[in-house]
């Protein structure tokens, strides 16, 4: 099992940036292919962004494509997500989540593939 914290959200203005970090605890973190989704007030959570447990292979939602960037690294059990030139649309809860795989390369999409999640952190952008 795999246990996840986030942190690093926060209120910044539009065209700001934020880093939003994933703790993961357990052994075999590097195992895991990880994914942010988010949910804003009134919506369902939907993917944000995906990376492999091998990190080689990623995945972005069309409307952060080119502002927002995954990455992980499996010797510190930490998954990121820098967001750049945050837009108001882009406020939502985040979580981060994991899911066991024996696939190095594969990304997973649906909120459903995902087995462990953390708890959340607010990102609010202002106008």
């Amino acid at each position: 099992q795999v246990q996840l914290v986030e942190s690093g959200g926060g209120l910044v203005q539009a065209g700001g940036s934020l880093r939003l970090s994933c703790a993961a605890s357990g052994r075999t973190f590097s195992t895991y292919a990880m994914g942010w989704f988010r949910q804003a007030p009134g919506k369902e959570r939907d993917i944000v962004a995906a990376i492999s447990w091998s990190g080689g292979n990623s995945y972005y939602a069309d409307s952060v494509k080119g502002r927002f960037t995954i990455s992980r690294d499996n010797a510190k059990n930490t998954v990121d997500l820098q967001m750049n030139s945050l837009k108001p649309e882009d406020t939502a809860v985040y979580y981060c989540a994991a899911v066991s795989t024996y696939s190095s390369g594969r990304i997973y999409y649906r909120q459903g593939d995902y087995a462990y999640w953390g708890q959340g952190t607010q990102v609010t952008v202002s106008s």
